[in-house]
């Protein structure tokens, strides 16, 4: 994602908000907004986050103020959320686009979890089964993305997105107006 963002002007990547410490080398603002149990059910309260799911014993956020400004812009906001929080946007947001990016197996992700460094066995394993978990739910997605060569994987995301932008759906005020304007004329 981080990637994709680089790479083009057309994105924004949301900064979540978690309950989970800092990994090392995170810093506040940037990966995530770091906050106590009791601040982000506060934000919850005062319906601040768009989205929200607690995900291996920690809770994991979208802020609304971010998003919605960067919509304003005309930027397409790029959400890194697991599937609860995925299919939460896409109840409240139906022309959301769902993008399930995984790896091309599971070895390959036990292996980027265990190079990271940064988590124990017991939290990769817990991972992996929420990963188990969540691949059930892979057919709610509008498409699925194999993060393998990361380059033509940035290429395919953006080439979906921008695709997204052409569909009915996406366009209903346009179609309304072209409409009226036809009938109009006849």
């Amino acid at each position: 994602m981080k990637e994709l963002v680089h790479a083009y002007d057309d994105y924004a990547l949301s900064v979540s908000m978690t309950t989970r410490d800092p990994r090392p080398g995170e810093e506040e603002g940037k990966e995530y907004f770091f906050v106590s149990e009791e601040e982000f059910k506060q934000k919850i309260s005062e319906d601040g986050l768009i989205e929200y799911a607690n995900y291996c014993d920690h809770y994991y956020g979208t802020p609304r103020e971010y998003v919605e400004r960067q919509l304003e812009k005309g930027k397409d906001v790029i959400l890194e959320i697991e599937i609860q929080g995925a299919l939460k946007i896409k109840q409240k947001f139906p022309t959301a686009l769902l993008m399930f990016v995984m790896p091309p197996d599971a070895a390959e992700l036990k292996k980027r979890l265990e190079g990271r460094g940064t988590e124990s066995p017991e939290v990769i394993a817990q991972r992996i089964s929420r990963a188990a978990e969540e691949a059930v739910g892979i057919e709610e997605y509008d498409f699925l993305v194999i993060n393998d060569k990361l380059e033509e994987c940035v290429k395919e995301m953006h080439a979906l997105i921008q695709a997204a932008h052409s569909t009915p759906v996406r366009n209903t005020e346009l179609i309304h107006n072209i409409r009226k304007e036809l009938e109009e004329l006849a």
